[in-house]
């Protein structure tokens, strides 16, 4: 199941770098994860500062 960034996100940037497929990408003032790139391996969530990130 694919990750998801809540209202958390204070837009850092430090998601999108770790992830090793590129789903993450900037959208509106926030991230987002593309949830059909999305493999599930949980580096984005490990690196997240506010802990927005998390899979459902």
């Amino acid at each position: 199941m694919a990750y998801k960034i809540s209202d958390a996100c204070i837009n850092c940037g430090a998601c999108e770098g770790e992830c090793p497929v590129g789903a993450i990408s900037e959208a509106d003032g926030t991230r987002v994860i593309d949830a059909d790139a999305c493999i599930s391996c949980g580096a984005c969530a490990g690196v997240c500062p506010t802990e927005a990130i998390s899979g459902e």
